[in-house]
């Protein structure tokens, strides 16, 4: 079977970002390290267009990623994380992304295919012992914290569970403490 037919039998016959049924194409990534299969989706025209020039980009179109980012094909998860990346200015797909899971290996392939990412390297979030935080992680309180504008003490040994990243600022993580969202400085937190 040809890798063609064996993509659109794999996708239902359907653009595998956006589930549109028309115009539908081949899409292979460039230099994939994996199996070919693994590499390949089917496109529509729209998609394509966009995702081939940037500046035509649709952010509303590129909604659909909300469901296309849980794809168990490792091209669609690149795809989809890299015009995240590029839309991330709009704010909703900066959440997405916090959400987003692809394995390092794949991570690592999707940055060298972003046009702006020498200019704006990931900021990476680390605890007071260098352990790196991620979106969604758990940290423990290592001082007691008073809470700016608030009569709020955040005690040492607090849990803050599901912590997001302050994306601009890799000194800071944000996370609820009394059911009061806060920014917390990373060198007064240990990663659980």
């Amino acid at each position: 079977m040809s890798l063609e037919k064996e993509i659109e039998q794999r996708s239902d016959s359907t653009c595998e970002l956006c589930r549109s049924k028309e115009n539908l194409n081949l899409y292979t990534l460039e230099d994939f390290p994996g199996e070919e299969t693994d590499g390949s989706f089917m496109i529509c025209s729209v998609c394509k267009e966009q995702l081939e020039d940037p500046e035509k980009a649709d952010p509303n179109h590129w909604r659909c990623l909300n469901d296309a980012m849980w794809s168990p094909v490792p091209a669609v998860q690149v795809t989809a994380w890299q015009m995240l990346n590029n839309l991330k200015a709009e704010g909703w797909p900066q959440d997405l992304l916090d959400m987003m899971y692809m394995d390092d290996e794949l991570k690592s392939y999707a940055r060298r295919g972003l046009k702006n990412e020498e200019a704006t390297p990931e900021a990476v979030h680390r605890d007071s012992n260098g352990a790196v935080i991620e979106a969604g992680d758990t940290v423990v309180l290592t001082k007691d914290l008073n809470v700016k504008g608030s009569s709020l003490t955040a005690k040492r040994g607090t849990a803050v569970r599901r912590v997001s990243l302050v994306h601009d600022n890799p000194e800071q993580i944000e996370g609820k403490v009394e059911s009061q969202q806060i920014v917390i400085l990373t060198k007064f937190v240990k990663k659980v």
